[in-house]
C-alpha cells in the first residue's frame, strides 16, 4: 500500500508541475481541464488494473498492459517538459542567489522565456507522445521481413542457396488483431524458405492463450519442416499456480499444442537435415539465460548425436547463452538463432547509420547478426510483444537466412 501512495504522489506532482509549463505556454482554461482529466483518467485505469482488475494469477492481462501502455506515454510526456520546465526554474533560483548576495538589483530576463520554454519542452516531449502512441495502435504490427545472406567455407554443398525462416517470441496471449495476425502469417509463408524455425515464447504464460490462434499457426509451412524449442515464458514461470501439478500441466499443454499445430519440439536434442548424400545437424536447446532466467539448456546433451564436424544450426531462445556457452564450446556452432530481447520494443535503426536500443546496456548481443570466432548469432527482435502493447523504432521481424558456400 505504501509503494502505491509514493508511486501516486510522485505521478501526482509530475503532472502538476507539467500543468505549470501548460499556463504557461497558453491561456485557455479547457486545455487545463484536459490534461488533468486524461492525467487522472490514465492514473486510475492504471491503478484499477493492477488492483481491483487484476486477473488471479499474476497475469499480464491485455487491460493491464494497455493501462501500462498509456501510464508510460504520459509519464515521457511529463518528464520531457519537466526537465525543460525545471532547467528554467534552476537558472531563476540562481539568478535570485546571485542577486541577493552581490546586491543586484536590476535582472536581465528574456521575455516570455519562460513560454518559450515551455512550448518547446512541450514540442520535444509531443514526438515521443505520438510515437507511443503510435507504437501501440500501429508499430507492434509493423512486420519487417529481413534477408541475410551468410557465408561459410565448410558448408556442404548440397545447402548452397538453403533457405531459412526464423520467427521468435509470438506471445500470442498478447494478440488483439487477428487480421493483422493473417497477414503475418501469409508473409512467412510467403518467403518460401526451406525450413522454418521458431526460437520460443509462444505464450506469455499459459498455453491456453494459443487456442485461438492454434489454427492459423498450423498454417505455416515448410518443406524440410517446422522447428521450434521453449523460451522463458512458456515454463509458465511467471503464474501463481494453485499447484505444481497444474504448472507441470500447463506445460505438457504446451508441449501437446506446438506438436499439434506442425513443429517439431527439441528439448536438447537434435535432428538432421539432409539435401542428396550431404546433410546439417539442427540442435535445439531448452531455455538457458543470464540474470535469474531458466538455465534448463543443456548444450552437451542436445549434442549428444552429432559429429564434431556435423555444419550445426543451433537454437538457443537467450543471446546470453550464446556468449556465455555456446561460442566457447569445444564444438563449432556455425550459426545460432536466438530472441528474446524483442530489441526492447524502442529504439532507433536506420540501415548503415544507427542500430540502438535501451535494451544494449543489459544484452552485448541484442538484434540482428553478429560473429564472434568464426561463429554467427541471429538475434531475432521478435514477432509479438509483452509489456508495453505496441513497438516503436523496433519493429516485428521475420528472419529469411541464405545460407551461402564460400568460394
Amino acid at each position: 500500500m505504501l509503494r502505491w501512495a509514493i508511486f501516486i504522489v510522485i505521478y501526482l506532482a509530475l503532472a502538476l508541475y507539467t500543468l505549470q509549463a501548460l499556463k504557461a505556454a497558453t491561456r485557455y482554461p479547457w486545455v487545463y481541464y484536459l490534461f488533468i482529466a486524461l492525467s487522472l483518467l490514465v492514473l486510475g485505469n492504471f491503478i484499477y488494473q493492477f488492483t481491483l482488475g487484476e486477473v488471479p494469477g499474476r497475469v499480464l492481462s491485455r487491460p493491464k498492459s494497455y493501462a501500462f501502455g498509456f501510464l508510460l506515454t504520459m509519464m515521457a510526456f511529463q518528464l520531457i517538459t519537466i526537465l525543460f520546465l525545471f532547467s528554467e526554474d534552476i537558472f531563476r533560483l540562481l539568478a535570485g542567489i546571485y542577486h541577493k548576495f552581490f546586491g543586484v538589483t536590476k535582472t536581465f530576463t528574456i521575455p516570455e522565456r519562460r513560454r518559450f520554454l515551455s512550448l518547446l519542452g512541450m514540442g520535444i516531449a509531443a514526438i515521443p507522445f505520438g510515437a507511443l502512441l503510435y507504437g501501440m495502435y500501429k508499430g507492434k504490427y509493423n512486420y519487417r521481413v529481413l534477408n541475410y545472406d551468410l557465408e561459410f567455407d565448410d558448408l556442404p554443398s548440397a545447402f548452397d542457396g538453403y533457405r531459412i525462416t526464423q520467427i521468435s517470441d509470438v506471445h500470442s496471449g498478447s494478440f488483439d488483431n487477428r487480421e493483422k495476425i493473417e497477414y503475418a502469417i501469409d508473409l512467412i509463408n510467403r518467403q518460401k524458405s526451406d525450413v522454418l524455425f521458431f526460437t520460443g515464447d509462444m505464450v506469455n504464460n499459459k498455453s491456453e492463450e494459443m487456442h485461438p490462434w492454434k489454427q492459423l499457426f498450423a498454417t505455416l509451412h515448410a518443406p524440410d519442416g517446422k522447428f521450434s524449442i521453449l523460451g522463458n515464458h512458456d515454463y509458465g514461470d511467471y503464474v501463481d499456480w494453485d499447484t505444481p501439478e497444474a504448472k507441470s500441466q500447463n506445460l505438457q499443454d504446451l508441449m501437446a499444442l506446438q506438436k499439434e499445430m506442425g513443429f517439431d519440439l527439441l528439448l536438447n536434442e537434435s535432428r538432421y537435415l539432409q539435401k542428396e548424400n550431404d546433410r546439417i545437424a539442427i540442435i535445439g536447446v531448452e531455455n538457458w539465460g543470464r540474470g535469474g532466467f531458466k538455465k534448463a539448456g543443456d548444450l552437451k546433451k542436445a549434442s549428444d548425436n552429432i559429429m564434431k564436424d556435423d555444419f550445426k544450426i543451433l537454437l538457443s531462445h537467450d543471446p546470453s547463452h550464446w556468449e556465455d556457452v555456446v561460442i566457447n564450446d569445444e564444438y563449432h556452432y556455425h550459426l545460432t538463432l536466438s530472441g528474446h530481447t524483442h530489441g526492447m520494443q524502442f529504439g532507433i535503426e536506420i540501415p548503415g547509420w544507427i542500430k540502438w536500443s535501451p535494451v544494449k546496456w543489459r544484452y552485448k548481443y541484442w538484434a540482428g547478426i553478429y560473429k564472434e570466432l568464426g561463429q554467427y548469432i541471429n538475434v531475432n527482435r521478435g514477432f509479438g510483444f509483452l509489456g508495453y502493447p505496441g513497438r516503436v523504432g523496433i519493429w516485428p521481424e521475420i528472419s529469411v537466412i541464405t545460407l551461402k558456400k564460400k568460394v
